[in-house]
């Protein structure tokens, strides 16, 4: 990822996350992506099976948090760079 804006940091908890403007939008748990994107999005990768809800530390699926398996890893870099537009407020 060549943006300047992005950092890196903790995701949720130690995972290594990737962040703009201090806000939190992709991580690797596990050997598996996780974005945050919109609710519509998250909705239509469940749907295709090409993603999983991202479930809180408390068991609580996420409405904007999607798990995608590395089976899927060919879509990744454009959903990072959806979760990225989408965190700092650009169009996806």
């Amino acid at each position: 990822m060549a943006d300047a804006s992005v950092t890196r940091g903790t995701g949720f908890g130690s995972t290594t996350g990737l962040r703009v403007g201090g806000r939190i939008f992709a991580m690797l748990m596990k050997a598996e992506l996780v974005v945050k994107l919109p609710k519509a999005r998250v909705d239509e990768l469940v749907a295709s099976g090409k993603g999983t809800r991202f479930a809180s530390a408390h068991g609580r699926p996420l409405k904007e948090w999607v798990t995608v398996p590395v089976a899927h890893r060919v879509e990744w870099q454009r959903l990072t760079d959806d979760a990225l537009a989408f965190v700092d407020g650009r169009p996806v």
